[in-house]
């Protein structure tokens, strides 16, 4: 409905009633207005009327949508089921084109547009949650791990020479499987214990860029966001490493946006030294589907050559999912998840300390991790071998998902690469232990819950337990005494009740 549609309108119903609906109009285009002139996101979220209006009038602007549309080609933006139309608010067409993600598509003015404003919102986002000079990003229809090989490829251009990527160990399959499938060797540098915290161990990084001769490494390939007892790297002296040596610096940042602390490492590492690109996970920070990343960084150039990289047009379905979700938000709202994730951390630590206790454990001192906790399984494992696996199947079956039971001296082989201690982010940790993560979205109910299930848990399996070691008549050895006619008494011994009967025939 345009100014002339709505003075035609006036003719039919009161003009009165008519000038209402003009106003009411007016305001969901004053808060699209807003958005298209300053690209961020809006400080109050928006209605889901205001959010489908604004869709749906980016879909007439695709040629899939025009009344008229006559397509001869391969690619028309045709849609068999209209289920699915509708699922993608006949956004069809994706974005970029075969040679750019970012591209413009000329018969996708809408996708163009939502592909543009989404970028923008995001990179609004990633400053006002700490990275303040960031200068460029970009959603990509991928999740993090290969979001971070697609990061690698483009570096192979400009370091032809390099083969090598340094990586402190942080035991995730796609970390590790990201930097294989570029093509590169990836060179585990070990954690080092800190107390019960495992920290980037600088020295060696540093011993293996003079080992190898900074013209064979790619990149240095850190990480922030990363599950307790390892805590996230020293940025700061890495980037300033990295600086020195001219060695590209990318940053894993998969569920990093949530927290201050991490984002604000990468603030300074990029102040301080050199940081190229940092990725985060979108589903893991901003609650929508899985197959969506951001990738970015403070050298728009970098960012453009990453983008170029992407072969062929690509889903928008990670965009407009991120879009809708930020635009109903808002700043504030988003903020506030943040809020609440950090207040629950703190909560989930105080319950996560007073079981550990009741049960004889304790929880890890880990506080440079600020997601992800631990609590030590050494007495659970005291009582039986298997407890600790057990403990995890107990607690999946009994619907407490996210929750990992770290058993000791698991191996695990990744692209022929053997983990000693994998999922401890060490060879040896001294104990097993349980993680839980406060993440962005939890709730009060999530962590009682949590506590009362793993407690009632932890009490059944040292009741079995104990049950089995009281009860294994098989490793007793059973005495009985027969006494003949004059009183004389012999004495059998069985090795368990089992033979009895044997002996007795």
């Amino acid at each position: 409905m345009n100014t002339d549609n709505f003075a035609l309108s006036a003719k039919i119903v009161s003009p009165s009633y008519v000038r209402q609906g003009l106003q009411a109009r007016r305001g969901h285009e004053q808060l699209v207005r807003i958005l298209l002139d300053q690209g961020k996101c809006p400080e109050e979220g928006w209605s889901e009327s205001t959010t489908e209006l604004f869709l749906n009038e980016l879909a007439v602007m695709d040629s899939n949508n025009f009344l008229g549309n006559c397509g001869v080609g391969e690619r028309e933006g045709r849609v068999a089921s209209n289920l699915v139309a509708r699922r993608h608010y006949r956004l069809i067409h994706g974005i970029g084109r075969s040679g750019d993600i970012a591209a413009v598509q000329p018969k996708a003015a809408g996708s163009s547009l939502l592909n543009k404003l989404t970028n923008s919102v995001m990179l609004d986002v990633l400053k006002f949650t700490g990275v303040r000079s960031v200068s460029s990003c970009f959603v990509v229809p991928m999740a993090t791990g290969m979001s971070l090989t697609l990061c690698f490829l483009t570096l192979r251009h400009q370091r032809p020479r390099a083969r090598y990527i340094l990586w402190p160990r942080i035991d995730q399959k796609s970390c590790f499987k990201s930097m294989v499938t570029a093509g590169f060797e990836p060179v585990v540098i070990e954690n080092v214990l800190e107390g019960d915290e495992l920290r980037t161990d600088l020295e060696t990084v540093e011993k293996k860029i003079e080992e190898l001769g900074a013209e064979n490494i790619l990149c240095v390939h850190s990480t922030t966001s990363c599950f307790a007892p390892r805590v996230p790297d020293r940025l700061e002296e890495l980037a300033v490493m990295c600086a020195k040596h001219k060695i590209p610096h990318i940053v894993n940042n998969a569920y990093g946006v949530q927290s201050s602390k991490c984002m604000h490492l990468i603030q300074q590492g990029a102040r301080v030294g050199r940081i190229d690109a940092f990725v985060q996970s979108l589903d893991k920070n901003f609650m929508v589907p899985v197959g969506g990343a951001v990738i970015a960084g403070f050298d728009e150039g970098f960012i453009k050559e990453i983008s170029k990289m992407y072969p062929g047009r690509a889903s928008a379905s990670p965009s407009l999912d991120v879009l809708i979700t930020l635009l109903t938000l808002g700043a504030r709202g988003y903020k506030k998840l943040l809020s609440e994730r950090k207040e629950l951390y703190g909560h989930l630590a105080q319950e996560l300390k007073t079981l550990a206790e009741r049960h004889g454990e304790r929880l890890l001192h880990t506080p440079h991790n600020p997601i992800s906790l631990a609590m030590s399984l050494g007495t659970l494992q005291a009582h039986c071998e298997t407890a600790v696996p057990q403990l995890g199947s107990m607690l999946f079956t009994r619907q407490v998902s996210g929750a990992r039971a770290v058993p000791l001296d698991m191996e695990q082989v990744v692209s022929g690469h053997t983990f000693r201690g994998f999922m401890s982010h060490s060879d040896s940790y001294p104990c097993p232990y349980l993680n839980a993560a406060s993440a962005i979205g939890i709730t009060k109910e999530d962590v009682e819950l949590t506590i009362r299930r793993l407690d009632k848990c932890l009490k059944t399996i040292k009741k079995e337990s104990n049950a089995e070691k009281n009860e294994s008549p098989d490793d007793q050895t059973l005495t009985i005494f027969l006494v003949d006619r004059v009183g004389q008494k012999t004495q059998l011994s069985f090795p368990s009740c089992t033979e009895i009967g044997h002996y007795l025939v």
